[in-house]
């Protein structure tokens, strides 16, 4: 359920609405955290559920201590550029994996009766899992539902992006009757909501990277840099250096430095 910071609830009509899938590596959460820095969006709201690990922090966004420690955080914000008709769900918190299924429809429900223009996933799927097709071209990859496809169909032939590929159901074995399955190793819910969305004639799209975990800030930027390159999110080149404005909250994502006191 969706609570609202004021006192009136933001009116999210022909928004086009962002958000990560808690997937291996945060990827999507660190991409939609350059969004909010980067855009100075404002928190209009936060999603009320039980289906997420529940936390709570500090302002990840903030610019000076005071600003850090005046109001708490929770696992799933929703921020706001009304000038840019954007909204961003930043979700911290790993779903519970048996409330999987009642989360994506929560936010499905959520979109529906927000009414929003479109919505975009940004995920990531592990890289040692590709199929032989898809270790051709950059990582990147997207699906769009055909309600969002009928309305982006030439946006995205003109971005030159590859459609994630259909692989076999049991890589190896040859089975001429087997037709391909969409598979997304370490997405989350990705694919969840993707096939929820084509079910319900929702207009979503995923862009997601192959990538290993590790340090996965640089796949960040190049995820947020592609999805910039459709929406035009920035006034400058997403390839220029210093576009994104990183959050403070970054400088902990390895913990504190070790202890002088160890040696």
């Amino acid at each position: 359920m969706f609570i609202a910071s004021g006192k009136s609830p933001p009116c999210f009509k022909d928004f086009t609405l962002v958000m990560p899938a808690v997937a291996v590596g945060n990827v999507g959460q660190l991409a939609a955290d350059l969004i909010v820095s980067t855009l100075n969006m404002s928190r209009v709201g936060y999603m009320h559920t039980d289906c997420l690990i529940p936390m709570a922090g500090n302002n990840p966004y903030a610019t000076c201590k005071e600003d850090a420690e005046e109001e708490l955080h929770t696992p799933a914000e929703v921020y706001a550029a009304p000038e840019l008709k954007l909204a961003v769900l930043q979700i911290r918190a790993p779903i519970i994996q048996s409330k999987s299924k009642r989360f994506r429809q929560l936010i499905l429900t959520w979109i529906k009766a927000s009414g929003f223009f479109r919505t975009v996933v940004l995920s990531r799927s592990h890289a040692y899992q590709r199929d032989d097709q898809q270790l051709q071209g950059p990582p990147l990859r997207y699906l769009v539902t055909p309600s969002l496809l009928k309305v982006s169909a030439d946006a995205l032939k003109e971005l030159g992006w590859r459609e994630m590929e259909r692989v076999a159901a049991y890589p190896g074995l040859i089975d001429a009757n087997a037709e391909p399955c969409l598979c997304i190793p370490g997405g989350g819910i990705t694919k969840g909501l993707f096939t929820d969305s084509c079910a319900e004639d929702l207009p979503l799209a995923v862009l997601l990277l192959f990538c290993s975990e590790g340090n996965n800030i640089p796949d960040a930027f190049t995820l947020v840099n592609h999805l910039n390159d459709w929406l035009h999110l920035l006034d400058t080149p997403s390839q220029a250096p210093n576009s994104w404005k990183t959050p403070t909250s970054w400088n902990l994502l390895f913990g504190s430095g070790i202890p002088p006191a160890l040696f």
